[in-house]
């Protein structure tokens, strides 16, 4: 019996890289998974692998910018599992993400980027509260980065962003019974990072961190993990970092 036996877990942005790690997880510890993402081909080929390795997943797309995809998103899990206990806010325009300034970046792709970024994270939530309330509670976890401390542009400020959706949400929905956290992960090697981030701007992350590597999506599992269990029953409104001490805050 793992911690999440027979639990409902959305993640969105779970068909590749830290979600993905994390919809495995969240599965080999028995929970329902609803595999969430734009990307259908490789939602639907992790939700398969799941099941294949004894889990129970299924596959949504959803566009996280979109109130009436993420309600259909919440609606499809409920009726395929039952209801929903957790959410796991991982989608975001990263893979690809144009490198650009505040003052100089396109306004409508800046405009796309929060929309996704920033705002996906507040419509998945607001999507999945019913549900998650008509279960008793539950618990989410937003990503942010590490981004939100050090200068990293439009990026950053969207990450900015959700540190402040988390610690907002975490008063209005305590009531009902439900926690929210964030991870903030620092540089991570995952496929979006490495077609993104430039390969001297990773070294020199890198050896920004007190640990000297990058982190691998697994680093993060057992932080996600820990959040969404009943062990962090009495935490909520948090920021915490998994970034191999590249940044130290007081």
């Amino acid at each position: 019996m793992g911690r999440f036996q027979d639990k409902v877990a959305v993640v969105t942005g779970a068909a590749q890289g830290i979600g993905e790690a994390y919809a495995r997880a969240l599965a080999a510890e028995g929970a329902h998974v609803v595999v969430a993402d734009l990307n259908t081909e490789s939602g639907e080929k992790v939700a398969e692998s799941i099941t294949a390795d004894g889990g129970s997943a299924a596959f949504a797309e959803v566009d996280v910018s979109s109130p009436e995809s993420t309600a259909a998103m919440a609606d499809f899990a409920a009726r395929r599992f039952g209801g929903i206990d957790h959410l796991v806010n991982n989608a975001a325009i990263y893979g690809g993400m144009k490198l650009d300034l505040l003052c100089t970046v396109d306004w409508d792709y800046y405009k796309r980027f929060l929309s996704v970024n920033m705002d996906g994270a507040l419509l998945c939530t607001r999507a999945c509260l019913p549900h998650m309330q008509r279960r008793g509670g539950g618990a989410i976890v937003n990503q942010s980065s590490t981004a939100a401390w050090v200068y990293s542009g439009f990026y950053g400020l969207a990450k900015v962003a959700v540190n402040g959706l988390t610690q907002q949400l975490a008063h209005e929905i305590g009531g009902m019974g439900v926690r929210i956290n964030a991870i903030a992960p620092g540089p991570t090697d995952t496929e979006a990072t490495r077609e993104t981030t430039p390969p001297e701007m990773v070294k020199k992350l890198v050896k920004g961190t007190a640990l000297k590597r990058m982190g691998q999506p697994e680093d993060l599992v057992g932080m996600c993990l820990f959040l969404l269990s009943d062990e962090a029953s009495w935490v909520t409104g948090q920021i915490f970092n998994v970034d191999g001490g590249q940044v130290i805050r007081s």
